[in-house]
């Protein structure tokens, strides 16, 4: 399992670059955007992701703290990983328990009970299409419950899962 986490988290990295930076930096998300992150960011979120361009100020964070913090984390973590230092446990449990909280409950929250189809509000911010929106996000509770799960015991480099 811990060469799944090594791929999935060295995927972390480059999505943290490429669709949170865009967010934490609050850039506007249009189609004709000079930046290609920008015009990537903008055919996923006019696509599946509405609240991903609406640019609440509370989504900034979340992407600003993946982008600028997450990253970092993700980095350590698969150094931790390759080299089975046990000191990343911790850093672990308080990165998988953050990601989990604040991804599952604010943005699935509006994701899945906002407003949908027909009768919604202009500029609802709920997804229009649930099962891609779960495709591109799923893995950043899935992956990081299971970290949290491989490192629920002390010394989890010393063990078998």
């Amino acid at each position: 399992m811990d060469i799944v986490f090594l791929v999935i988290f060295s995927i972390f990295i480059v999505t943290s670059i490429i669709s949170d930076s865009v967010e934490g930096l609050g850039l506007d998300q249009v189609p004709d955007s000079p930046n290609i992150l920008v015009r990537w960011n903008y055919w996923y979120a006019s696509n599946f992701d509405p609240l991903y361009q609406s640019h609440p100020l509370w989504l900034r964070f979340i992407s600003g703290t993946s982008a600028f913090i997450y990253a970092i984390f993700y980095i350590l973590l698969i150094i931790a990983i390759v080299r089975a230092w046990n000191w990343i446990q911790l850093p672990s449990v308080i990165y998988a328990t953050m990601i989990i909280s604040l991804t599952g409950i604010p943005i699935f929250g509006v994701e899945f009970f906002g407003q949908h189809g027909p009768g919604a509000a202009v500029g609802s911010q709920a997804s229009p299409n649930i099962g891609m929106f779960l495709a591109f996000n799923l893995p950043y509770i899935v992956f990081p419950l299971l970290l949290l799960i491989r490192m629920r015991k002390p010394l989890p480099f010393t063990r078998a899962w």
